[in-house]
């Protein structure tokens, strides 16, 4: 394995301009396609900035809030290979218009049932259950589109074109993380108050859905191939490097215990869970921290979630590409920034301290991740590629079945105390890190 930390860690380029990355598809349908990708990022990450304010609005203890957070995470992650597999038989603009009535189902449902307990129409227990099931709608069918979008885009390019269209794909998603938070607080009016947002993106995925029927074709591909599973959109969590799209093949399988790929998977489990927990209590530090009423704090939320959001990209569009670490590296000192970061956001007053500690804790973890993901990768054969990249899928939603829940659990014993003890965590990583791999190059 020392081949891993020897060498650079190669990224795509995220942001190669749009007009470059579409060349080999017509602009109004490469338009489409990205469209779909960034109303399916920025709706869900829009909704999760507004999930403190609604349920601190409705009553509804924060734990609960939580575990609605982690629900579509879930059932993205269950979902989301099924649906890659499917491209090919059931159809890539097929997958698309699935994924878009999902995204709209789920905005509407949610949106109406938060809109009547805000009004005091429904009781807080009910406005919960249903909402829930809204937020399992889009974690199970929402997860269709971007399978469908990537092989759709990878079945009609070649070569350098297909890579260029592929990360122009993938940035739309990390764009999405900032625009979601930053609109927002625009759509919060009378009488929908903070339903309004999910209305409106409800309303915006159907303009897109109306496009998708109407002009884009689902013409005979010139080659098979299947979409990359995309991680679950969250607010600054996305991985924007470009997926890769292969050819339909068999791959080879993977063990989670095979001793190439486990130290790895150790890393991605418990980084991810630092940050799920992070993720999980933001919001309410905002409210508490800054002593805010719910219905006035969402423009604060959204300041800092887009300096999370910015940070992380930052790291991984341009901070990453220039310092040409190893992934080991990456992993070491993303671990550090984001646990010095965690902490300060657990102790620090004004919405100006807690915005830039955020930001350095997620600028921290866009190091962290890719290193874990691309470590993951290098450290398996070429054959075994699309196992390790679904095994590395399931490790980037494995933290958010309880970690959201636990840091608010943690967050109502003391409030600084989830902030902490990601800190605590993320520093005990990069220690184990340092002992484990011990990278030898200047690199790293």
């Amino acid at each position: 394995m020392d081949r891993i930390f020897s060498g650079t860690f190669p990224m795509a380029e995220a942001n190669k301009s749009s007009n470059e990355a579409a060349s080999a598809l017509p602009r109004d349908r490469f338009a489409l396609l990205f469209a779909v990708m960034l109303v399916a990022a920025a709706g869900n990450t829009a909704m999760q900035s507004l999930m403190p304010s609604i349920g601190r609005n409705l009553g509804i203890a924060d734990l609960w809030v939580a575990v609605a957070f982690s629900l579509s995470a879930v059932l993205w992650v269950v979902a989301a290979p099924h649906w890659a597999r499917r491209a090919d038989h059931r159809g890539r603009r097929a997958l698309m218009r699935l994924g878009l009535y999902g995204f709209i189902a789920s905005m509407l449902i949610c949106g109406i049932v938060a809109a009547a307990g805000l009004h005091g129409w429904l009781a807080p227990g009910i406005v919960f259950i249903i909402f829930s099931l809204g937020r399992g709608i889009y974690g199970w069918w929402g997860s269709a589109s971007p399978p469908g979008v990537q092989a759709y885009v990878a079945a009609r390019t070649e070569g350098e074109q297909r890579t260029n269209a592929l990360a122009a794909i993938a940035s739309s998603f990390g764009l999405g993380t900032i625009i979601g938070p930053a609109i927002a607080p625009l759509f919060v009016f009378e009488p929908l108050g903070l339903a309004g947002p999910l209305i409106v993106f409800a309303l915006i995925g159907m303009v897109v859905l109306a496009a998708l029927i109407l002009h884009l074709p689902d013409d005979t591909p010139k080659r098979p191939a299947r979409g990359q599973v995309v991680d679950y959109p969250t607010m600054g969590g996305v991985n924007t490097q470009a997926p890769l799209v292969e050819e339909v093949q068999a791959s080879a399988k993977l063990s989670w215990n095979d001793r190439r790929i486990l130290p790895w998977n150790i890393i991605g489990v418990v980084g991810g869970h630092g940050y799920a927990a992070l993720l999980g209590v933001i919001g309410f530090l905002v409210i508490d921290r800054l002593s805010l009423q719910p219905e006035h704090a969402q423009q604060s939320i959204a300041i800092v979630l887009m300096a999370g959001a910015v940070a992380t990209l930052l790291a991984q569009w341009w901070l990453i590409p220039q310092l040409h670490l190893s992934p080991a590296s990456l992993v070491l000192w993303g671990s550090l920034l984001a646990a010095v970061g965690s902490a300060l956001t657990g102790v620090v007053d004004g919405v100006y301290g807690i915005t830039m500690s955020f930001a350095l804790a997620s600028l921290g973890f866009g190091l962290y991740r890719p290193g874990f993901t691309g470590g993951a990768s290098l450290s398996v054969a070429p054959h075994e590629q699309n196992a390790a990249a679904g095994m590395v899928t399931s490790v980037n939603g494995l933290p958010y079945i309880v970690g959201p829940a636990v840091g608010v659990a943690l967050y109502g014993l003391w409030m600084p105390l989830p902030f902490l003890l990601t800190g605590a965590l993320m520093v005990a990583l990069a220690f184990w890190v340092s002992l484990r791999f011990r990278p030898s190059s200047p690199a790293a």
